[in-house]
């Protein structure tokens, strides 16, 4: 391969890859200022309960033979 394409890849390729590292550490910061992880397990949780509600109130009724 010729030196000065050889150069020029190498460039391009050190450009794309601080490119990604600032992206990277873009959005490492904005996890770190956003909701604490806590807070989002806490609000998971919340969303399955009530996903598992309503599933069980949307399901036909039970017979008592069934239920025995």
């Amino acid at each position: 391969m010729h030196p000065e394409t050889h150069l020029a890849l190498h460039r391009v390729r050190g450009a794309a890859l601080r490119a990604e590292a600032d992206a990277h550490r873009l959005a490492a910061a904005a996890r770190r200022t956003g909701v604490p992880r806590n807070l989002a397990s806490v609000r998971a949780r919340l969303g399955w309960t009530l996903v598992e509600v309503g599933l069980r109130l949307a399901a036909p009724p039970r017979s008592s033979a069934a239920v025995s």
